[in-house]
């Protein structure tokens, strides 16, 4: 478990690199919330 959040807390880091504009920022943060979302319902 704790692998898998260090991975996806380095892809939100990734995310949130690439983005230009505060709009962009609150997109990628939802889909990583999403993303662990899901990876917590397949447990």
């Amino acid at each position: 478990m704790k692998s898998l959040s260090i991975l996806l807390t380095a892809a939100a880091l990734l995310v949130l690199v690439g983005c230009n504009t505060v709009k962009g920022v609150g997109q990628d943060l939802q889909k990583a919330g999403e993303t662990i979302e899901d990876a917590v319902k397949k447990k």
